[in-house]
């Protein structure tokens, strides 16, 4: 099972370790889109404040994030797991699974990003702010700049079992499994039961919530229908989008109103209210 995560806008600061050593980071075939990304966008924040925040769409109050990114190559590196914060990072609390737990989410767990593409949680890390949405000067379009190395690079990280997407819509963009690949793809909505609406705090909570369930149980769903299966023994209300009730894909004979051959699985998880 592969579960590709968006990354955080804020992050926990780098830290004093030893400094980032790109060869190290996983899956090698990014490294050259890694490298032109980090070399433009150092050079970038180091060159001109104001037009690095302008490009990075950040606010005044956010000024100290272009002076992070100039020492990139130089700052302390930590456990990508470590440097995401936020909504979906808090619910998951990677740091608290027991050490099974914790093996499983370095094994499954693919966090997005406009700057490095994307990393296992424990790859190390500096602290940055680059989001996918980032147009740079030179490069273009970060969304644009990573879809032929995640084409070439993810069909085999994703190997031969579940996606499960949890990324944003900038991320996504990134890489749309194809093929085979996405016929055993899974995204998740999670829906305020009573209104039928995504909220964006719930949406969050949840799915870092059904992620840490994942990791601390250890089951591993062998494609979409088994997930939608899963999921509802540990407890959560699911639908799956199209088929008008939460009978509709309650095992593998729900494939047809899920996706037909070679289209993800759009599952929608309800939620009253997070806890």
């Amino acid at each position: 099972m592969l579960v590709l995560l968006p990354p955080s806008e804020g992050k926990a600061p780098s830290g004093r370790g030893a400094p980032l050593k790109a060869e190290s980071l996983s899956m090698p075939g990014l490294a050259e889109a890694r490298q032109a990304v980090l070399d433009e966008l150092v050079e970038l924040c180091a060159a001109d404040e104001e037009k690095a925040r302008g490009v990075l769409g950040l606010s005044e109050g956010l000024r100290g994030e272009v002076a992070k990114n100039t020492e990139l190559r130089t700052a302390g590196a930590r456990p990508a797991g470590e440097i995401y914060t936020g909504v979906l990072y808090d619910a998951l609390d990677l740091a608290s699974l027991d050490t099974a737990g914790k093996r499983r989410a370095a094994r499954s767990l693919l966090v997005f990003s406009g700057l490095w593409g994307a990393v296992r949680v424990t790859d190390r890390i500096p602290s940055y702010r680059c989001s996918m949405g980032v147009k740079l000067p030179g490069l273009g379009a970060l969304g644009s700049h990573w879809r032929a190395p995640m084409a070439a690079v993810l069909p085999e990280a994703a190997g031969s079992g579940l996606v499960l997407d949890l990324r944003s819509a900038a991320y996504a963009a990134a890489w749309k499994p194809k093929g085979e690949v996405a016929g055993r793809t899974a995204s998740v909505r999670v829906l305020h039961a009573p209104t039928r609406k995504v909220v964006s705090h719930f949406n969050k909570a949840t799915k870092g919530r059904i992620v840490r369930s994942l990791m601390e149980t250890g089951v591993v769903p062998s494609g979409p229908a088994e997930l939608v299966e899963a999921l509802r023994d540990l407890g959560y209300v699911v639908e799956v989008a199209g088929t008008g009730g939460s009978g509709g894909a309650a095992g593998s004979s729900g494939t047809a109103g899920a996706a037909g051959a070679g289209k993800p699985w759009m599952l929608d998880v309800l939620v009253d209210e997070v806890h």
